[in-house]
């Protein structure tokens, strides 16, 4: 299904019926990712709507750079333009982001946050710092033939875990802005019941940023699945559907 807000195409799938459930995938990522959780979550008397983020998946392309900011207010646009008044939602990764504010901003309309794996931490590390350097030195050789074969060369083994490089046209400079939104600082402000998942072996976003999350948002609730790492919502749907379950 389709539907299109403020001129963009916004692709999304739909699950079941009963109270509105969104799940807002991570970056580089997409709806079908989601399917198993949302076929599980639907058999307990939801409607599981998982949008393509706009910029990903089935959904248009964006005519500039967004910030995390305008894909909040995509979402506003979005839930309006389906007429769901309050919903759970939950936030994966870069989702969480957006997720998370929707919760700041409209606390009447979110029954309940679930932040899985969720990158709202957005703090200037050593390595980040590092990171940023090696990325403008190889700028440098652009004129070079093999530049764009050097670059992922650089960037899968000594960057590593950087979407940037796989990224082109607008989603380039919308992946900057994305990853210099610090959330944080929002999160104390987060007055929703609100469920953290993590796995404890999660090497894209450490499990010390789940346990900060908690202690920033009041009366949150940290569930860790053993063994699982970032990518838990493709390795291991059903434990993660298991464990939304037994948190809603």
């Amino acid at each position: 299904m389709e539907v299109v807000i403020n001129g963009v195409k916004t692709n999304y799938l739909s699950f079941g019926k009963g109270k509105p459930f969104l799940i807002l995938h991570g970056w580089g990522s997409g709806s079908d990712r989601w399917i198993k959780e949302a076929e599980i979550i639907s058999e307990k008397g939801f409607q599981v709507i998982i949008p393509d983020l706009p910029g990903f998946g089935e959904s248009g392309k964006l005519d500039r750079p967004w910030r995390v900011n305008d894909y909040l207010k995509w979402l506003e646009d979005f839930t309006t333009d389906l007429k769901i008044q309050d919903f759970y939602v939950l936030g994966y990764s870069f989702g969480g982001a957006v997720a998370a504010k929707m919760a700041v901003k409209y606390p009447q309309r979110v029954q309940k946050l679930f932040l899985v794996a969720s990158a709202v931490i957005r703090k200037k590390t050593t390595k980040k710092s590092f990171s940023e350097k090696i990325a403008k030195f190889i700028k440098l050789f652009y004129f070079l033939p093999f530049y764009v074969f050097f670059r992922k060369v650089v960037y899968k083994f000594i960057i590593r875990k950087s979407d940037y490089v796989y990224t082109e046209g607008v989603m380039k400079e919308t992946y900057l802005n994305v990853v210099s939104d610090d959330v944080s600082y929002k999160l104390s402000f987060i007055k929703v019941p609100t469920v953290i998942i993590w796995g404890d072996k999660d090497q894209s976003v450490p499990i010390s940023d789940a346990h900060i999350i908690n202690e920033k948002i009041k009366n949150s609730k940290l569930v860790i699945i053993p063994d699982a790492d970032h990518l838990m919502h493709k390795k291991i749907p059903e434990i993660l559907a298991e464990t939304i379950l037994n948190n809603i």
